[in-house]
């Protein structure tokens, strides 16, 4: 019979209690579910609710509970609901009365939200270690080959020529603000709603602030129907983790084109390829396609979560039970593609001369050519209009604008003199772009550094923040 089971006659039909059992996905939260009834038994004690005999006998068993779980031994009962079923079950087999008085003053309502709060916290910081492993490499990769030239596009058209760490420094950039995502997520999760009870609170005296401290979470939240019912810091750690794997996507697609015979820029690492079972020469880059395509199962999850709160009245729907399955997918999806991402860039191989070779190629030059006017005092548009007919000479005769002569290019414009051709100097090119931000050795020098200088930043934030994570034992 299950724990709740006082007001009814029957048992729950076998179907309906396995369609409604959620301990194959909770059993999860084993950790952080023994960890808040460790802390709710102390309070209780404290608040002198239940004696210091019964906690202690209480926190011993769920220690040793704990041990058997860890170790492979503890039997999950099938029969049982939850997570919270099961080890308040044998807690209650194991010691009697004492383990039957580890409930008082709490609903499973506050008690699941608890652990699921705990569990999301230890997810973010997880992702948050992997982020910056990432970055990390991110970073190095920039730096070993800080001076390799390729084209930058744009509707994935050669567009102007671009450092290739400049290039790799944007998803750098944007892994940063994913940190940051990351790091809001957990900072939501990190608030306390044990002690609210099924909804109203309770008659005993609880501490709700000495479980809150016992539990490291920084808050306890001020309304007992909020605190049941709210799953807010899981949108916001589903939100967090589908746009940083949508940049991984992103990275990906162009991972995937790069290493492909047309583009040839750079070569994957064995260990990040394989093979096709017909075609002997076929190195594939089935892991870059792989996370390219898990992007769609962590916005689903998003997308779940979602339409399963919405229109959802106060307080606690059995609806919420909903709530963990698609989180535990996406925060552990997120980490394997981060670290899977984190082994393809510290591997690959650049092919620094095909890049330079293509950036070589489709008038790159041309905006240059046209500033080289605008400089000279004609207008931009008309510049513009000049290089453009210029491109269109090339066009005819089957050449770049590097085969031009200087009479071709005075012939559009006599603004045009003998340096021009030293503007067509791919080197010379990336090197003009000194704005903040840009492509230019010194600028994407001190953009290194700030990527550095902000990965440092985090690194010791992260360090503080793992701190107030409830630890496996």
């Amino acid at each position: 019979m299950a724990l709740w089971s006082g007001r009814f006659d029957g048992n729950v039909d076998e179907f309906t209690q396995r369609f409604g059992a959620s301990l194959p996905v909770d059993k999860a939260l084993y950790v952080q579910d023994i960890a808040g009834s460790c802390a709710h038994a102390a309070m209780l004690a404290k608040q002198k609710i239940i004696s210091k005999a019964d906690a202690k006998a209480i926190q011993d068993t769920l220690a040793e509970i704990l041990h058997e779980i860890e170790k492979g031994e503890f039997v999950f009962n099938l029969n049982d609901e939850d997570i919270h079923m099961a080890i308040e079950s044998e807690l209650i087999k194991r010691i009697g009365a004492p383990g039957a008085r580890l409930h008082t003053g709490r609903s499973r309502n506050d008690q699941t939200v608890t652990d699921t709060r705990l569990f999301a916290k230890k997810c973010a910081c997880e992702l948050m270690e992997a982020n910056m492993g990432l970055r990390e490499a991110l970073i190095a990769c920039s730096t070993e080959h800080f001076s390799t030239i390729m084209p930058g596009y744009t509707h994935l058209q050669h567009a102007q020529p671009v450092l290739f760490s400049h290039h790799m420094l944007a998803y750098v950039w944007m892994f940063t603000r994913d940190f940051l995502r990351l790091q809001h997520a957990l900072d939501a999760a990190d608030a306390s709603p044990l002690g609210a009870a099924a909804l109203a609170g309770t008659t005993y005296p609880l501490d709700r602030k000495q479980t809150a401290a016992a539990l490291n979470f920084s808050r306890v939240i001020p309304n007992s129907l909020d605190a049941v019912s709210d799953r807010d810091f899981l949108l916001d750690l589903l939100y967090a983790c589908s746009v940083s794997i949508i940049h991984l996507s992103r990275l990906c697609e162009e991972i995937i084109l790069w290493s492909s015979t047309e583009f040839g820029f750079i070569t994957l690492s064995d260990s990040y390829s394989t093979g096709s079972s017909i075609m002997p020469q076929k190195k594939n880059p089935d892991f870059a396609e792989l996370i390219r395509g898990k992007s769609g199962r962590v916005v689903g999850d998003l997308m779940s979560l979602l339409m399963t709160m919405k229109s959802l009245p106060l307080a606690y729907n059995k609806d919420m039970q909903e709530d963990k399955e698609g989180a535990i997918d996406a925060a552990q999806t997120l980490k394997d593609c981060y670290e899977c991402m984190r082994g393809m860039i510290s591997t690959l191989t650049v092919h620094d001369d095909a890049m330079y070779t293509q950036a070589a190629k489709g008038y790159l030059a041309a905006t240059d050519v046209a500033d080289y006017l605008v400089k000279r005092g004609l207008p931009f548009r008309q510049a513009h209009e000049v290089v453009g007919h210029l491109i269109k000479l090339c066009e005819e005769r089957s050449c770049d604008l590097e085969d031009l002569t200087l009479q071709d290019f005075q012939a559009e414009c006599e603004l045009f003199e003998s340096d021009v051709l030293s503007s067509l100097d791919l080197q010379a090119i990336t090197r003009s772009r000194t704005t903040y931000g840009g492509t230019g050795h010194k600028a994407v020098l001190a953009q290194l550094d700030e990527a550095t200088n902000a990965l440092c930043s985090n690194r010791k934030t992260f360090t503080s923040l793992a701190a107030t994570i409830v630890p496996s034992h």
